[in-house]
């Protein structure tokens, strides 16, 4: 018995993002044991959406001259000094060209700075 909503999409078992169908008969599940014929899929159409938040949801900016590095997107980040959602990002490329950017956060409630290397 499944737990998960029938969605010829997802794994019925485990709820999984299925592959997509391919040249063998039958699409198995690359988490589980499950299978589904290939035929299952058959007449089905793929349709998706992209929701973008609203600019005034998206970012912060604040006209106060020093709160002048509080500009920029809000992403969903808990801040870990005051434990509070919302937090700003921006990236800078610190080190050599072939590695990863290093991203800076910084809490919209108390200012607190992270960063983190990607």
């Amino acid at each position: 018995m499944s737990c998960f909503s029938v969605d010829p999409n997802f794994c019925p078992e485990c709820g999984n993002v299925l592959p997509l169908p391919g040249v063998q008969d039958m699409v198995r599940c690359p988490r589980c044991s499950f299978s589904i014929p290939v035929s299952e899929f058959s007449g089905q159409e793929v349709k998706s959406t992209v929701v973008f938040n609203p600019v005034e949801q998206s970012t912060l900016s604040l006209e106060d001259e020093e709160d002048a590095e509080l500009k920029g997107p809000v992403i969903d980040r808990r801040c870990s000094r005051c434990n509070k959602e919302g937090m700003i990002y921006h990236t800078r490329q610190m080190r050599s060209a072939d590695e990863g950017q290093t991203v800076f956060f910084t809490c919209i409630h108390c200012r607190y700075q992270e960063k983190e290397d990607s």
